[in-house]
């Protein structure tokens, strides 16, 4: 299934919470975009969504930012790809362990290269200005549980 939506940068936090708010174990939520597009937002609203009191660093640096009970409700890691050159370097990075009892976040998944995951939702945002649109590939996992319409 595929959706897609205008939304203002103001909206973000209501869709983030509502997608945040379905997570479950095992879920891989891809986040595509330009720089400024409003990945790490949407990603911080799940995050909130999920029980994060205090504000979650940009992983752009650290490239994999790992939250766990009590801080959140379950374990989320919130990646960001965009310094990794070669799709072989993710190996070190052990995203899949993080599925075990978690969920993963994973800005510029297209650094990811043929590797990704096939059940991985994936939102999509173009534009970078006071409007921009949201598509999502929503995939069989997701289609019951995909909270916009």
């Amino acid at each position: 299934m595929e959706f897609s939506r205008d939304y203002r940068l103001a909206d973000a936090e209501r869709i983030g919470a509502a997608i945040g708010a379905v997570l479950a174990p095992g879920d891989v939520v891809a986040l595509s975009g330009d720089l400024g597009a409003g990945k790490t937002t949407l990603a911080r609203a799940m995050l909130k969504a999920r029980g994060l009191a205090g504000e979650a660093p940009s992983p752009t640096f650290a490239i994999v930012q790992p939250y766990a009970p009590p801080e959140v409700d379950m374990a989320i890691a919130h990646v960001d790809l965009y310094r990794i050159e070669d799709p072989g370097d993710l190996v070190e990075l052990g995203l899949d362990d993080y599925l075990f009892d978690g969920a993963l976040l994973i800005e510029w998944p297209e650094r990811l290269g043929a590797a990704g995951w096939p059940d991985a939702l994936w939102l999509s945002i173009t534009g970078n200005g006071a409007r921009r649109v949201l598509t999502a590939q929503v995939p069989p996992a997701w289609e019951a549980r995909w909270p916009l319409r």
